[in-house]
Formats: structure tokens, sequence, C-alpha cells
């Protein structure tokens, strides 16, 4: 049993009583007895005080020469800063003061609205066997059951990382990439498990206590899929090539040609397109799905709504460009423009233009990046960077311009939208005033406000809407100290190596590393 302390109230004074513990309980500090004088606003002198609970002998130690009405038993209440438990710490009565009893302290509780999880039997065995200066907890809530996020299987490779294999002899095998993802009719492309959202617990108090927020997912069919009565499965309903565009999983057809020259003209097709031969410089080749094209492309533009494989390459003329959502794989790059979300595979660039949103991997035999400017969001990596004659070469990592011109886009859109809110609200308020001192508005006038008061909401939604779209733009931002650029043979001197906001010309040639930032400068380790 704890030690605790009785204050008695006698015609002379007011006394300090300290009863020690017993089987290894907790003895009475000096801080218990200063909060039980001041939950009462009694006077003690501290050196008195620290005296009795030091001796714990119990002989009377006076405190003040006050006369005061005795106290009855009475407790220190403890709520939890979540509401979810209470505990309380009895004090005994002051000789003469009476008994607190149970009906009195299950009053309390009520009347303090203390309703859920009370504990009834510890209550009624402190009653029943009084243990002073103890805590004891008396009310306890339910903890909400935390559910699970929705989670969506998609049973198609949806990797913007996709590469190429290597052979054993280093070159790159463009003949198996197993990239393009044949579907069956029929054929599930994706499962939802949905969200379980939990269940709420309570507090002591009768509230309910909500579980954290699941994130809530749903399949979105696109073009030649069906979703299940249920809406957790989906499905293909043709032959062709299962794509994810967005949060759309859409199953395109193949278009199959010999080239693309004067025969053909110009290709502007909704699914997948097969090229057997050239594609002839001045053309164009657009398509919703994958691109692949056997033979060589020349000076032609190129826009894909899925991957780009060029099983020779694109001599781009100074005009050929590529752009597409997904990855690039081809043989070689040179004099062209190419712009992927995802990952680009090549073995060789040449005085070319290159963006990933992932990472650029130049391997094979060659594995050379020559002239242009290459950047990638990740990281590039290479087996020779710049030239030893000397080409303007530009690495850069760390940055992704698409998604900062979406940041700043959103960024100008959340201003100018909450500028109107603050410019319509005042206007809102000044009428509701004057309606609430007596105004009676014309038709026309209440008509307007109601236009008004419908735009006010409508903008309120599109804030709270843009405000999440950019939180989740900002999270996309890749942590530039994980961009870096690889080397596995030489890095030239003159070229630039630019890793966010960084940048450095090198002096020197480099061999065999990696150079990275350290948060204020680029820096070289072997590797």
């Amino acid at each position: 049993m704890n030690g605790y302390f009785q204050v008695q109230a006698k015609d002379n004074g007011v006394f300090l009583r300290v009863f020690p513990p017993t089987d290894g309980g907790e003895p009475v500090t000096t801080q218990m007895v200063f909060d039980y004088l001041d939950m009462l606003k009694l006077k003690g002198e501290s050196i008195n005080i620290d005296k009795a609970v030091r001796a714990a002998d119990t002989n009377p130690v006076r405190l003040s020469s006050d006369k005061i009405h005795p106290n009855r038993e009475c407790y220190r209440l403890e709520i939890d800063e979540d509401k979810m438990s209470a505990t309380v710490f009895f004090y005994p009565e002051m000789e003469g003061g009476g008994k607190m009893d149970l009906e009195e302290f299950m009053g309390d509780l009520k009347f303090k609205k203390i309703l859920f999880g009370v504990k009834k039997d510890a209550i009624k065995e402190y009653f029943a066997n009084r243990t002073y200066c103890t805590k004891i907890l008396i009310a306890q809530g339910k903890a909400p059951r935390d559910g699970e996020d929705a989670e969506i299987t998609y049973h198609f490779n949806t990797d913007l990382h996709a590469k190429p294999t290597m052979n054993a002899d280093g070159s790159v095998d463009y003949f198996h990439l197993n990239l393009i993802n044949h579907c069956a009719e029929g054929e599930e492309l994706a499962t939802l498990k949905p969200e379980d959202p939990g269940d709420n617990g309570m507090d002591i108090f009768g509230d309910p206590v909500k579980p954290r927020k699941v994130k809530v997912l749903a399949l979105h069919p696109g073009k030649n899929t069906r979703l299940s009565e249920d809406k957790l499965h989906l499905f293909s309903t043709k032959i062709g090539h299962v794509i994810l565009e967005g949060d759309h999983v859409t199953v395109s057809d193949v278009m199959s040609v010999e080239n693309v020259d004067l025969s053909t003209g110009n290709i502007d097709y909704e699914g997948s397109v097969e090229v057997k031969g050239v594609v002839t410089a001045g053309f164009e080749v657009k398509c919703g799905g994958n691109l692949v094209v056997k033979g060589i492309v020349e000076g032609a533009k190129i826009e894909a709504g899925g991957d780009v494989i060029l099983e020779r390459g694109i001599n781009g003329m100074g005009r050929g460009t590529i752009k597409t959502v997904r990855n690039v794989v081809t043989k070689f790059i040179e004099n062209a423009e190419v712009s992927a979300s995802g990952s680009v595979t090549a073995e060789s660039i040449i005085h070319s233009t290159v963006f990933s949103g992932t990472e650029i991997e130049v391997s094979g035999k060659r594995g050379n990046i020559t002239g242009g400017h290459v950047s990638a969001t990740e990281q590039v990596s290479a087996k020779t960077i710049g030239s030893d004659m000397g080409a303007t070469t530009v690495i850069e990592v760390g940055v992704n311009p698409t998604l900062k011109t979406r940041i700043k886009e959103t960024e100008q859109l959340v201003a100018q939208t909450d500028k109107n809110i603050k410019a319509i609200e005042p206007t809102i308020a000044g009428f509701m005033d004057k309606l609430k001192k007596g105004f009676k508005p014309t038709p026309d006038q209440l008509q307007y406000m109601q236009k008004l008061v419908a735009t006010n909401k409508t903008l309120h939604q599109q804030l709270e809407e843009k405000s999440k779209e950019l939180e989740e733009l900002q999270k996309e931002l890749l942590d530039v100290k994980k961009a870096n650029v690889k080397f596995t043979g030489t890095a030239y001197p003159g070229t630039q190596i630019v890793i966010g906001s960084l940048s450095q010309t090198l002096k020197k040639p480099y061999q065999y590393g990696k150079f990275f930032s350290d948060g204020g400068d680029v820096r070289y380790t072997a590797i």
C-alpha cells in the first residue's frame, strides 16, 4: 500500500500527518501535499511540509495557525488530453470531515459527463478497501480500429523504369524486350482490394473517436475494358495491348504497316502501331498505345501514349522528335529530341536533347553520351560522358521541368482562387449584416446575392481541390540528394554536370565514378 497523508483541522491550527508505505508501496512526496493544499486553497510552511514528508512517522506537524473547517474525503481527477482515460487520486478526510460514498462519487462522474468505459469494479474496490494517494483508473475509452487503404493490383507491367535485357557480349537485346503487355479477350487486367474504413472508437464522454482516414481507390475502365458488377475486377473485352494511362486501363488495337512514307502518309491511330520497316523523314506517327519500329526512324515526329521501341534507332537530322508518357527503348539517338515520362534506354546518344521523368541508361557496347543536353529526374548512367574532342555536353539530374511547370500553374490557380474568394466574401458579409439590421433587399438584389453565395461555395471547393493537388505534386518532387550521374568509363573535361540548382564544368577527366550533390556542391566519388 502507498504511503498517504492526512491534514488535521484543530483549534490551534492546521497540522499534517504522514503515513509511511507498506509492502513496497510508494512514499508520499512533497508535491502531493502541495497539490492537495492548492486544491483546497490552504496555506502551509514549505519547511514543515518537507520535514513531515521526510519523517513519515505519523507525528503531526503544524502547517499554519489558521482555523479551518474540516474537509471531507476528496479526490483529484485527471483526464488525458485525448479524453480516452481518467484517473482519480483520493485524499483522506480531515479528522471529523466525513467520508465520501460510492453513490456520491458515481454522481460526480455523471455530473462531469464521464459516461463511457467507467470502471465500476475498480471504483467499488476503492470504496470497499480505500487506498489513498494512489492513482486509480476509473474510466477507459475504446480506441478506434484503424482500417486499411484500398489497393489496386495491375496484372501487367506498369513500371516506368522498364529496361531491356543485356546480352552476355555487352549488347542490348532489342528483339525480346518483354515491355509490350499483350492481353487476351476476357483476361483480368486489374483487381481492386476495397478500403477498410475501420471502426469508430469512443472517448470517456461518449463522443465518437474516428479512425485514421484511409485512401479510397476505384478501378477506371478505359477503351476495350469492362468492370465486374461488384467493380472489383477489370477485364479486357478484346485481344490487344494493355497500358495504364493516368489511372485508366486501356486496351488498344494494333495497326501494322510496312513503312511510314508516301505510301501511307502520316499515321494518327488510337491503338498501338507496328512499323515493320522505316519511318521516313518529314512524316508523323501518332498513336494512343505502343509504337514498335523495326527499322530506322529518320527526321520524323513520333508521339505515343505507350512505350516507344525502336529496334534500330533514330537519326533525327535536327528535326526528329519523340514524345511519350511511357518508356523509350532504342538502339541509338542522334540529332533528335526525345521526351519520356518514363525511362530512356539506348546504346548511344549523340548531339541530342533527351529528357526522362525517371532515368536514362546508356549501355551496351558503346554506351556513350556525346554532345547535347541529357536530363533525368533520378539518374543518368552511361559508360562515357562527353568527348575527348570537346563536344559540348550537359548532363542534368534532379529536375523535372514538367512537374515544376504543373506546380507553378497550380500555385497560380490556388492564389487566384484565394484572391477571388477574398474579393467576394466582404460583399456577402456586408449584405448579411444589413439583413440582421432589418434591410429588405429587392428581388434583383436577392438574386444577385444568391449567385454570389453559390460562386463563393464553388470557389471554396475549387480551392480545396487545387490545394490538395498542389500538396500531392510537391510530394512528387525528388529529393535532389538522391539524384546522381553515374559512369563506368570516362567523364571528359568540358562536360557540364547539373544537379538540381548546382552546376560544375569538369576541368579534368574522371574515371569510373558518380557525381552527386551534398547540398552545397557537386561531388565526385569513385565506384
